[in-house]
């Protein structure tokens, strides 16, 4: 080798040493390396941390005694190198315990597994907390010996690592009990949990685990739980606690019934009543792995011969299917926001999506056939493929994704010995585990590229394993040695939140039946769809409504194309399906709108103007007025698709929705204007008036709802020289036909345009002229009229009669010096005439949407008593806006700002809860739903997710609360 140091570190560098300097000075301390040996150490998955820890243990040993073992036994340095490059923290463990490097001598180091019993007593052979640490590093160096030189494979030397961690638990109570003064006063037994019951252990992991006792005969009851629990707690410390040799792991018991709130040990019966009375699914999903560990092993089979029956009966619980939904989205959120692309266990395709879908599989297939009920997740999914449960290729390339993906957190997890499942972005570490996995050119690049690779397979086989075999199912000529039964099908189907599995089978026959085109592509598409309607309220509705947009766009090019080439849009379809009825009643009387989905830009709304364009050309082009209503209502079916389907998918704003849904219906009461103008005049001429459209309430705030009516006035303005006899008669034959041309079936829900706001009344004409108007203005509006006028917008029709409507009814709602104090009073006087009056009978103050305490009701009359007040004073309060003018009233110090995000928020809530009922159930509610099913609904469209609905209306209750509190000071006060 090279003399001159400085060469010497250059050559190490360009075998692969990261660090030449520090790789010189090992291997001077070291004393004479062949160039051999450099080659080998330079192989490993970090040789710089290799020929550290080479050096360090060397310096424990006498001079020279290292390198002449490692002459002399070529499978020790192949083992011994191996292991120190891919595990700092044994490299660590053989530097304080040289004398164990000789246990991987080829005489030495058993070449498979050694049976549990074995294991147990070579580990009960410690009798401190640091003998019992030495004996585990031991023999954990012994296992990744093994599995580095690939003498086992990774189930087995997964199953190694739980033999151990159960043998230690053993070695550790014997421990405690020897301590324990009363310890034979109770029986104690140790069931393992988790990966430690599966037979699937990492290489550092909590290690999952429940006690159970009983009182020794003739003892105490007091005094054994007392006993068994000291023991517990010192099992624990003698696994967890750190000493001169470190610790081992630490023993999680919070799988036990109540979790931490929980006693840490309970008598057998104690157990059994529990899980007969108490237990979530979650917990019966976690009893899959339980598996006695020890202690007491006649109690401990006693365990689980009584609560086995149990798990597979999980799922013919009533909530099977939330709490399933609930389990895996607690999973998804408990990920920081930071690690989700690089969480190799929690993640999107990670580990739990494969050990979840095999678990909820199992438990729904499991209570009929028994050879589903392995606790290790690689032979339950083999048990699964064997069953035609899974489909072959499927579920081979799903193992394949699985052990390389545990592989790789045993690589992470071994470096240091740390509980990790986090893959590094440090290209160091990349490279030193794209080594340790076989990657030996561009280790960090190779390795990354795989990792997500299985990620993809993952992820997309996630669905397919649930999904794929319910379309073999109903096939003619099932494939890929699926035997799903039609029972199975449908306790599949069950567990995944259909109602009606029988129905839900035959569309998925009748979308799938056939050799066509279109067949083909639901075949490939179907698995991901059913997937997406399992996550919403109603998956049933959502998979029936797919069947018949699919067979009314039938062989149609642009939707194959959608559905085959652009996930997002039909995950986005699948999503609007089920969970909406309003926007699926849309789409299935003109599937056309399914080319919204997919195009960000296609679910905008569309700008106010261009709609108005949009809609007079559309009834411009048709001579016939009825042709022209339904090309106008086409294009408000259109709009509605489009606004609802942004809405079911979270893309709009409150706000949003009412200005879009605003728009649409002013554009199609304009159209309709110039249809129903049009149908006049070709029967009785020209029009002799000109015509205004006042827009009222929440139309006319810019706030309308799915639900909502639109409320209007009508105005006309006889033209000079026109008869006003003929005038009247022709604007009253304009609004009637009209409102009939909106109220008349079509592609769009019918638009009811109420027009009881005008001046007298439902007993007073339904149109009248200007001059009518303002004479009724002058000499009998009452207050409340002033503060209907708040909410007016004269916007469709005649320009100058809108702008001299406006100028006519702004001094009405906008008094100089503001209301008076009568008026103030009258107002005050109405609202609690409305609040205990028009609230219908039985409904419940605190929930009714508009008129419940802090409701809508409750928000705007507050608002518009600031506007009356203040608006004379303060011009930004001139508006028809409810946010807008309390965003004034803030402004000019009117409101606190507290006060405001209080008004604000119950407005928000309660106009998106009333929207989402719409939207959910395709009819409007006066009060919040209390059915479970409906608020899951809402709950759902809300954002909250369908098992949160109780969170949904304890924000209700809280919201409206503080609201109400907020209008008794201000409005009342």
């Amino acid at each position: 080798m090279a003399t001159d140091a400085r060469d010497l570190a250059v050559t190490l560098a360009r075998k692969g040493f990261r660090d030449g300097q520090a790789a010189v000075a090992s291997l001077e301390s070291l004393g004479d390396v062949p160039e051999a040996l450099v080659d080998q150490i330079a192989s490993v998955a970090s040789p710089d941390a290799a020929l550290s820890s080479l050096s360090s243990i060397a310096s424990r040993m006498a001079p020279g005694e290292l390198l002449e073992m490692l002459a002399s036994d070529d499978e020790l340095r192949l083992r011994l190198l191996v292991v120190l490059g891919t595990s700092e923290a044994l490299g660590d463990f053989l530097t304080r315990h040289p004398e164990h490097v000789r246990d991987l001598a080829s005489t030495d180091l058993a070449r498979r597994p050694i049976p549990l019993d074995l294991r147990r007593q070579q580990m009960e052979e410690a009798t401190d907390a640091d003998e019992l640490r030495v004996a585990y590093h031991r023999k954990l160096l012994h296992i990744a010996a093994r599995d580095l030189t690939a003498l086992t494979t990774f189930e087995e030397s997964s199953a190694e690592l739980s033999d151990l961690a159960v043998a230690t638990l053993g070695a550790a109570l014997r421990i405690a009990r020897e301590a324990e003064p009363d310890a034979d006063l109770c029986r104690l037994t140790i069931i393992a949990m988790g990966k430690t019951g599966g037979h699937e252990l990492n290489y550092l992991s909590d290690v999952d685990v429940i006690f159970v006792h009983e009182p020794a005969e003739g003892a105490d009851d007091g005094a054994a739980i007392g006993a068994a629990t000291r023991l517990a707690a010192a099992v624990m410390k003698l696994c967890r606690e750190h000493t001169g040799e470190g610790t081992i792991w630490e023993v999680d018991a919070e799988l036990r019934p109540e979790g931490k709130n929980g006693p840490l040990v309970r008598t057998l019966a104690s157990h059994i009543a529990y899980y007969e009375k108490w237990a979530s699914t979650w917990e019966f999903q976690a009893l899959l792995k339980a598996r006695f560990a020890a202690g007491d092993e006649e109690l401990g089979q006693a365990y689980i011969d009584a609560l086995s029956p149990m798990i597979w009966l999980a799922s013919t619980r009533p909530h099977f299917v939330s709490d399933v939904r609930a389990m895996r989205r607690r999973v998804i959120d408990n990920i920081p926001a930071a690690q989700r692309s690089r969480q190799l266990k929690l993640g999107a395709g990670g580990l739990r999506d494969v050990e979840f879908a095999v678990q909820l599989l199992q438990l729904v297939h499991g209570r009929a056939d028994e050879t589903l009920r392995s606790p290790t997740t690689l032979k339950a999914l083999g048990a699964l493929i064997d069953g035609g449960y899974v489909g072959r290729r499927d579920g081979a390339a799903m193992e394949e994704a699985y052990e390389f993906l545990r592989t790789l957190e045993h690589r992470i997890q071994l470096y240091k010995l740390r509980r990790s499942h986090i893959v590094p972005d440090d290209p160091e570490d990349l490279r030193r585990l794209g080594r340790s996995m076989g990657f030996r050119q561009n280790s960090a690049e190779a390795l990354t590229k795989e990792w997500q690779a299985h990620r993809r397979i993952v992820r997309r086989l996630h669905e397919k394993l649930f999904y794929q075999p319910l379309l073999e199912a109903v096939a003619s000529l099932p494939t890929d040695h699926l035997r799903l039964t039609p029972l199975a099908a449908e306790e599949r189907l069950t567990a995944l939140g259909f109602v009606d599995p029988k129905g839900a089978l035959a569309h998925i026959q009748a979308l799938t039946s056939g050799l066509s085109r279109r067949a083909s592509i639901q075949k490939s598409l179907l698995p991901a769809m059913l997937a997406w309607f399992a996550e919403s309220p109603d998956p049933d509705a959502g998979l029936l409504a797919f069947r018949k947009i699919s067979e009314g766009l039938g062989e149609t090019h642009w939707y194959l194309r959608k559905l085959r080439d652009e996930g997002e849009g039909a995950e986005q379809l699948a999503h609007v399906l089920s969970s909406s009825r309003y926007v699926t009643d849309l789409i299935l009387r003109a599937p056309d709108s399914v080319a919204l989905l997919g195009d960000d830009a296609e679910l905008r709304p569309l700008e106010r103007e261009r709609l108005r364009t949009e809609v007079d050309l559309a009834a411009d082009r048709h001579r016939n007025p009825q042709d022209a209503i339904r090309a106008v209502r086409r294009v408000r079916r259109r709009e509605l698709s489009r606004v609802g389907i942004a809405d079911v998918l979270g893309r709009l704003d409150i706000t949003e929705v009412g200005e879009a849904l605003t728009d649409i219906s002013t554009a199609t009461l304009a159209g309709a204007l110039k249809a129903s103008t049009a149908a006049v005049e070709a029967e009785r001429g020209a029009m002799p008036t000109r015509l205004s459209i006042v827009l009222m309430g929440r139309l006319g705030g810019g706030e309308a709802g799915y639900g909502s009516d639109a409320d209007v006035m009508f105005v006309h303005d006889p033209c000079e020289g026109a008869d006003d006899t003929e005038a009247a008669a022709a604007a009253t034959a304009v609004v009637q036909g009209l409102r009939r041309m909106l109220a008349a079936p079509g592609d769009d829900p019918a638009l009811e345009v109420d027009a009881e706001l005008r001046p007298e009344g439902k007993n007073g004409p339904l149109v009248r002229t200007f001059a009518s108007y303002r004479a009724y203005y002058e000499k009998w509006s009452a207050v409340w009229e002033a503060q209907a006028l708040l909410r007016a917008n004269a916007a469709v029709g005649d320009a100058d009669l809108n702008a001299r409507f406006t100028e006519l009814i702004d001094p009405l709602r906008f008094p100089e010096g503001g209301a008076t104090a009568d008026e103030i009073r009258e107002i005050r006087r109405i609202k609690a005439r409305v609040d205990s009056e028009r609230l219908p009978r039985g409904a419940n103050p605190k929930t009714h949407l508009k008129l419940g305490r802090g409701g809508l009701a409750d928000v705007e009359w507050t608002v518009q008593l600031l506007q009356m007040q203040h608006a004379h004073a303060v011009p930004e309060l001139r508006t028809t806006r409810t946010l807008t003018a309390l965003h004034a009233a803030v402004g000019a110090d009117l409101v606190s700002h507290d006060d405001a995000m209080a008004l604000e928020a119950a407005w928000r809530l309660v106009s998106r809860i009333r929207n989402a009922v719409v939207l959910m159930r395709g009819k409007a509610a006066e009060s919040m739903v209390e059915h479970a099913g409906e608020r899951a609904g809402v709950a759902h469209l809300l954002g909250y997710g369908m098992d949160e609905g109780e969170r949904l209306n304890d924000d209700y209750l809280r919201t409206t609360r503080h609201a109400r509190k907020v209008v008794e000071r201000i409005f009342y006060e």
